[in-house]
C-alpha cells in the first residue's frame, strides 16, 4: 500500500516591523491583509498544522483560522548574536568579513548560531515525524527553502536561489519513490 505526505508550506506574512533587520522570534506579522489571508485559507485543505516557534509564524497560522502545533524544527535559521541587528550595522562594523559571509551563506555559521546546511538537516528530521495525509506547516523562507532543497536533492547554495514571498505557498509531496513538486511561491487568488 503507498502512502504519501502533501505538505503546504505557508511562509508568514511580512514582520509588522523594520525592514532590513535580522528579525528575532519575538517579531510579530503584520495581519491586516483581510484578502490574502481569506484567499490562502479558501485553497487549504482540513489538516493538522504546524508552525515554528516564532511569534509571526503562530500569529499568521491563527489568522488563518489553524491551531497548529509548534514545531522547533521548522524555525527559521539561527542567526546567534546577529539575530535582532540591522544588515547595514553590522556591515559597516564587519566590512568584508560580512560580505564574505554571504558569499557562501549556505556554510558559514554566524557567530553562536547555525547555518543553512544545519537547517537543513534539522528540517529533514522534523519532516521525517510529520504523517501522512495533508499537513499544513506555517514557517519561514529558510525552512521552505531547506524543504525543497531536500524534495530536490539540489546544493544548499542552489536552493538558497528561490525566492519565497510571505504568505506564498509551496506544496511538496513526499511519496515512497522520492518527492514531487507541486507548487513553489505560489500565491493565492481572491477567486481561489
Amino acid at each position: 500500500m503507498s502512502s504519501i505526505a502533501r505538505f503546504w508550506l505557508i511562509r508568514h506574512a511580512t514582520v509588522d516591523g523594520p525592514r532590513g533587520v535580522i528579525h528575532a522570534p519575538e517579531a510579530p506579522a503584520d495581519t491586516s491583509d483581510v484578502a490574502a489571508f481569506a484567499a490562502l485559507r479558501n485553497v487549504l485543505p482540513l489538516a493538522p498544522a504546524f508552525c515554528s516557534p516564532a511569534r509571526r509564524t503562530r500569529e499568521t497560522a491563527i489568522a488563518l483560522g489553524l491551531d497548529p502545533t509548534i514545531a522547533p524544527a521548522f524555525r527559521e535559521q539561527d542567526f546567534g548574536a546577529w539575530t535582532g541587528r540591522r544588515h547595514d550595522d553590522l556591515a559597516a562594523e564587519m566590512g568584508d568579513a560580512y560580505r564574505a559571509f554571504w558569499d557562501a551563506s549556505a556554510s558559514n555559521r554566524p557567530p553562536g548560531g547555525e547555518s543553512f546546511v544545519d537547517q537543513i538537516a534539522r528540517v529533514r528530521n522534523g519532516l521525517q515525524e510529520l504523517p501522512d495525509g495533508d499537513v499544513i506547516l506555517v514557517v519561514h523562507s529558510g525552512t521552505v527553502r531547506a524543504a525543497l532543497a531536500i524534495a530536490l536533492d539540489i546544493t544548499p547554495d542552489n536552493a538558497l536561489r528561490f525566492v519565497i514571498d510571505p504568505l506564498s505557498l509551496t506544496r511538496i509531496d513526499r511519496l515512497d519513490t522520492g518527492w514531487r513538486i507541486v507548487a513553489v511561491n505560489r500565491h493565492a487568488s481572491a477567486r481561489g
